[in-house]
C-alpha cells in the first residue's frame, strides 16, 4: 500500500473496524483514485426516506444526503449496504460501488410486456444473494428461475434456501427438483425447528461478508435471519392457511452484524420479479438450453418453430421440460424488449443531438446573412 492510499485509509477511519463492515481494498482503491479527503468513510446501514443510518465499526448515527445526492440523476443515490463519504452528518458522496443488486420496479409485470420502465436498487456490495422459498404454498421452480435470473442479471453469486423443511417427512425431492434447474447453485434445506441447514449456512457469513435475502413474503426471510442470529432479532408474521400468503413483517431493509462476524440483510417479500437490466442472466440460468442452443441449424434461431432445433428436439424428446422451455421463451422476449429499448432510447437521445446540432447551425448562418 502506497503512502498516500494509508493516509487517506486513516483519514477516512479505522481500516481494521471499516474491514469488519466489509470494507475491502477494492473500496481503498477507490479513495486513492477519487484523490479527495473529505469526511470519513461509512456504511449504510438503512435507508429510511430521506435518512441513512450509517456506521463506521464504532458507532451508528442518522445522516442526510446532500443536495446534490437528492437531485443525482446518474443512479448513485445511496442505497442499504452503498459505502459513502460522510461529512459530520451529511452524506457527501457514494463509494463507487463493486455490484448492485436490482430490479424493475414494482407494479411492472402487469402491462404487455412485463418489463419495467423505472429501475429499483434493492442492495449494494453484496457477496452472497440467499434466495428463499419455503416448502408450502411458496415452493415454485418456475419463479426461482426468474430469482436467479434476476440474480446472475446482477452478476452476483445466489444460494436457494428452501425453508420450512420440516413440513415434508422427506423434503430430499425438492432440493433435487431445484438442483435440476439451478446447475452448481447450492441448495440448503432449512429448518427453524430443529436447525437444520444453519451451520451450512453460517459459512456464507464469515467476517467482512454481506448477504442479502430475497423472496416472497411468507417465504421465512426473518425466521432464518432469527436462527442464524440465533435470538429473534426480526418480528415474523404467520401464513395464511387460506391462501398460503405471508404478511410483510420486514418493512425496511437494514444489515444486520451477525455473530459469525458478517452482515445479513432482510429484505420486504418481493410479489412481481420485473427484470430491468438486460444481462446476461438468462445464459446462466438457463444453461442447459444455452449449450443446446450452440447446436441449432441457425445461428437466429428462436426455439418454436425452426426446423433444426437442437432446443425443440430437446424438448421433444423430454429432455427439457416443457414448463421450462416456455419460462425461458417468455423472458427471453422480456429481454429482449428491455434490449431494444435502451437501443430506441439511445437512438433518439442521438437523433435530439443532431437536431439541436442542425437549429444551432441555422440560426448562425441566419445571423450571417
Amino acid at each position: 500500500m502506497t503512502h498516500h492510499t494509508k493516509q487517506q485509509a486513516n483519514t477516512y477511519g479505522d481500516p481494521t473496524l471499516l474491514r469488519r463492515l466489509g470494507w475491502s481494498d477494492y473500496f481503498e482503491h477507490q479513495l486513492a483514485a477519487a484523490n479527495s479527503a473529505q469526511g470519513h468513510a461509512a456504511r449504510v446501514v438503512s435507508v429510511q426516506r430521506n435518512l441513512f443510518l450509517v456506521a463506521d465499526g464504532r458507532k451508528e448515527w442518522l445522516c442526510s444526503p446532500a443536495g446534490r445526492l437528492l437531485h443525482s440523476q446518474n443512479g448513485d443515490y445511496p442505497v442499504t449496504g452503498d459505502w459513502v463519504s460522510v461529512d459530520d452528518t451529511v452524506v457527501t458522496g457514494v463509494i463507487p460501488r463493486r455490484n448492485i443488486l436490482t430490479r424493475g420496479e414494482a407494479g411492472s409485470r402487469g402491462n404487455r410486456t412485463g418489463t419495467a420502465t423505472r429501475e429499483q436498487p434493492i442492495a449494494a456490495n453484496l457477496d452472497t444473494v440467499f434466495i428463499v422459498c419455503g416448502l408450502d404454498r411458496d415452493f415454485n421452480v418456475r419463479r426461482l428461475e426468474r430469482y436467479l435470473t434476476l440474480v446472475y442479471n446482477c452478476g452476483l453469486s445466489p444460494v436457494v434456501v428452501l425453508t420450512k423443511a420440516d413440513l415434508h417427512e422427506d423434503p430430499e425431492p425438492f432440493r433435487t427438483e431445484v438442483e435440476d434447474i439451478a446447475f452448481g447453485v447450492t441448495v440448503v434445506l432449512v429448518s427453524a425447528l430443529d436447525g437444520r441447514g444453519g451451520s451450512e449456512l453460517a459459512l456464507y457469513l464469515g467476517d467482512g461478508r454481506t448477504i442479502a435475502m430475497i423472496g416472497s413474503s411468507g417465504a421465512g426471510k426473518s425466521t432464518l435471519a432469527n436462527m442464524l442470529y440465533g435470538n429473534d432479532i426480526q418480528a415474523t408474521g404467520a401464513v395464511s392457511s387460506s391462501v398460503g400468503k405471508g404478511r410483510h413483517t420486514t418493512t425496511v431493509r437494514e444489515l444486520i452484524r451477525m455473530p459469525q462476524g458478517g452482515m445479513l440483510m432482510d429484505n420486504p417479500g418481493i410479489r412481481e420479479i420485473a427484470f430491468y437490466g438486460d444481462g446476461q442472466g438468462m445464459e446462466t440460468a438457463f444453461a442447459d438450453i444455452a449449450e443446446l442452443a450452440k447446436r441449432c441449424r441457425f445461428a437466429d434461431c428462436s426455439h418454436q418453430h425452426e426446423p433444426g432445433c437442437a432446443v425443440l428436439c430437446a424438448v421433444k424428446a423430454g429432455e427439457i421440460r416443457y414448463e421450462r422451455w416456455e419460462s425461458y421463451l417468455k423472458m427471453r422476449r422480456e429481454m429482449q424488449y428491455l434490449s431494444e429499448r435502451r437501443t430506441k432510447s439511445t437512438a433518439r437521445i442521438e437523433k435530439e443531438r443532431r437536431q439541436g446540432i442542425a437549429r444551432l447551425r441555422r440560426r448562425i448562418n441566419e445571423k450571417n446573412k
